[in-house]
């Protein structure tokens, strides 16, 4: 959507996305020598970065809108996120300079947003901008009327472009006010549109799921693996779902896409090769150099690829990967006593990737000569170059995996040194705020890779003892989380978005909050066989249900009676983390499964038939609803094996190595309290016993692997 309102210089979009004189404060305005700091007690460690600023912030509040109302001036929203490079370019450039803040100070209201924080705020303005430019991204800034309608959006502005934005954006709601409210009005109807509910629906077929899968195929990057070209993102759920196509289907091609992919992330710069952990995404096609924010969603949802991948083809890199981005949550995320934290920041002391990058004569002077040469060749580092400076971001140019065990030992102890060395330099901030959703994420994901390592465990492993003390602190981790999220985030039956310092905070949780907390209760229930998680999950599902539904099958994002935006943001597709709905049909499938209510499975069946007509056509940014509808075409299997001791039991090994797509699997004694699969159902002849069902239908109970095994693969 053109605006013809207002003439500016070319705008920088961000990854992801000389000064003039200013004139002093009108009459009736807050006034530049009138800065009052009401960030400083803020949840948003991204707020708390401009706290100090002299723009004279708001945090999202009414107060905020009925300021700019009675100073009859347009508001400014600035969302942005902690791990943010351009966040962190153009609060330097702008936000800290005193005429530019002089300048939004007199003119303008403006409010800081973090996105993680208010999801729903961010995504009712993205849509706008999108609308606007065609694109999006963060930093994010949007001119608003002062009832929250948007009339001007963009993301990065360069300091002399912004500077002019700002008095063009004046000037026209000073001398342009109805030709500016008729542009805000015509973006509230676009985004309005885009947002909408009670579209077309159709059942999510197997049909519609293998066409979704072909897409991906033909979009494929045959050459460098992933989808598209620069900036390259990791495509996680996309794997997820193509996994767990090739379970169904035994797609040779899905299962090829994945562990193509799955090699070139884990051996490029994306992966940190020396500490485990993902960066958000490429710079470039190839996967060489990373943003170097890492997200907690990412290594969650990753961590999920490459342990599933390791269960289904006991692939060595998939099985280090995952056991690495198990230890980089637990050592550098976690938060004991809390949860996991949002994020590790992109930019070391105003630097991007200062901690990470290495130059052939820093290899040297960490190793020593020889073995300073060596790693040059193993990790690709050069004397020109892959980043900036002569300085090379770590990649693995040679296999490990398969190698030699004295060339692994070597590679470990030169991975040991580097790593110490990299510890004495400066190191990037962490973003310390839990985030609900993420934190689910995190928690299954953890749950899956205990369950996976169980299987795998052998004494005779090389890094036995390293697998092992991995998933003792994981499972610590993961608990702690669960814990806090149980205890902290969950107030009077409702879920809040954020904690900091153990402490909750005001913005309500949204529908992904929701289906992803759930959903991990869920995987937590099947690992732990407490009852209390199940009773949770069931608890939050009920308050989705009855808050988020939207009219003709679907969600919104946020409850009924949540803070009223410009539009109630509806978004069915997937991003950089499930949508809304995608996690709350998620959860749905295995609460289902694991209690046997069926309307549970009827809301996800109905949910899915609102992202059905989107899935064939746009696979990519459907991934996690795929994923879910491989599960329900799947069945999904319920698994319950009833066994005196869970740990160690061949039918219980057997039941997760072999568990098809979407399976739950619950292992304890009969009648175990909290437990429904258990219910009922003895030990035959004082043996282990597997009850098998698949859609609420059951299979004969048996007692050997070989005839459990056949059961799970009949289908």
């Amino acid at each position: 959507m053109p605006s013809a309102l207002l003439q500016v210089a070319v705008v920088r979009r961000a990854p992801g996305p000389a000064d003039r004189s200013a004139p002093a404060a009108a009459p009736g305005r807050a006034g530049y020598g009138h800065r009052v700091n009401r960030l400083a007690n803020a949840t948003s460690p991204y707020l708390l970065q401009h706290a100090d600023n002299p723009v004279d912030w708001w945090p999202w509040c009414d107060e905020a809108f009925a300021e700019a109302k009675r100073r009859d001036v347009p508001v400014i929203i600035s969302v942005g996120y902690a791990a943010c490079h351009w966040c962190h370019v153009m609060a330097h450039e702008s936000f800290e300079n005193e005429a530019v803040a002089r300048l939004m100070n007199d003119d303008f209201v403006s409010i800081k947003v973090d996105r993680e924080e208010r999801p729903d705020v961010d995504a009712v303005y993205m849509t706008a901008t999108q609308a606007m430019t065609g694109q999006g991204g963060w930093p994010m800034t949007v001119f608003a009327a002062p009832d929250g309608t948007p009339f001007f959006c963009g993301t990065y502005f360069p300091r002399p472009n912004f500077i002019r934005l700002l008095g063009s954006v004046a000037t026209a709601w000073r001398d342009q006010r109805e030709a500016v409210l008729r542009q805000g009005a015509a973006v509230v109807e676009a985004i309005g549109g885009a947002q909408a509910v009670g579209g077309l629906t159709a059942p999510l077929t197997a049909d519609l799921l293998d066409a979704a899968a072909d897409q991906l195929a033909r979009e494929y990057d045959e050459t460098n693996g992933g989808f598209g070209g620069a900036p390259k993102f990791p495509p996680h759920m996309n794997l997820l779902f193509l996994l767990r196509h090739h379970q169904r289907t035994g797609s040779a091609r899905s299962l090829e896409i994945v562990r193509h992919t799955a090699e070139a992330m884990a051996r490029g710069g994306l992966y940190d090769q020396l500490a485990g952990g993902f960066a958000r995404y490429s710079v470039d096609g190839h996967w060489t150099v990373p943003h170097f924010e890492k997200m907690l969603y990412d290594n969650a949802l990753l961590l999920r690829v490459y342990t599933q991948l390791w269960r289904l083809t006991g692939d060595r890199l998939a099985r280090r990967i995952a056991r690495d981005t198990a230890r980089f949550l637990a050592d550098e995320l976690h938060r004991p006593g809390e949860g996991f934290a949002s994020a590790l920041d992109a930019d070391t002391e105003g630097v991007e990737g200062l901690t990470y990058v290495w130059t052939p004569a820093q290899l040297v002077e960490a190793l020593g000569e020889e073995d300073g040469r060596w790693a040059a060749d193993l990790f690709g580092v050069t004397d020109s170059g892959t980043f900036e400076h002569g300085t090379s971001v770590l990649r693995l140019a040679r296999d490990v995996d398969d190698a030699d065990p004295s060339v692994r030992q070597r590679w470990q102890s030169v991975v040991g040194r580097l790593l110490a060395a990299r510890d004495t330099r400066p190191q990037p901030a962490r973003d310390d705020k839990v985030v609900a959703a993420w934190n689910g994420l995190a928690i299954t994901a953890i749950a899956e890779f205990q369950q996976v390592a169980a299987l795998y465990a052998s004494p005779d492993d090389e890094d036995a003892n390293l697998m092992e003390g991995i998933t003792i602190v994981a499972d610590g981790a993961m608990r702690d989380a669960a814990e806090h999220l149980a205890s902290v985030h969950v107030v009077d039956g409702r879920l809040r978005r954020v904690s900091r310092d153990k402490a909750v905070g005001d913005p309500a949780g949204v529908l992904e909050d929701y289906g992803c907390v759930a959903e991990a209760f869920c995987a937590l229930h099947q690992l732990t066989g407490e009852g209390r998680w199940l009773a949770l999950a069931g608890q939050l599902l009920d308050v989705a249900l009855a808050r988020f539904a939207a009219p003709g099958d679907g969600f919104y994002d946020t409850a009924d009676d949540a803070e009223r935006l410009v539009t109630r943001p509806a978004d069915p597709t997937d991003n950089a983390t499930p949508s809304g709905r995608s996690a709350i049909v998620a959860a749905l499938v295995a609460y289902a499964a694991l209690t046997g209510e069926t309307r549970y499975r009827e809301a996800a069946e109905a949910t899915l038939s609102t992202v059905a007509p989107i899935v064939g056509r746009h696979a990519r940014f459907t991934g996690y609803a795929a994923t879910a509808g491989e599960a329900l075409l799947s069945g999904p299997y319920e698994i319950a094996v009833v066994t005196d001791e869970p740990a160690g039991d061949p039918l219980v090994a057997a039941a997760h190595r072999h568990a098809p797509p979407g399976a739950v699997v619950v292992a304890g004694r009969t009648d175990q309290p909290g437990v429904p699969l258990l219910a009922g159902r003895p030990a035959l002849d004082g043996r282990s016993t597997a009850y098998v069902c698949r859609g609420f239908v059951c299979d004969r109970p048996v007692t050997s692997v070989d005839d459990l095994v056949a059961q799970l693969r009949s289908g």
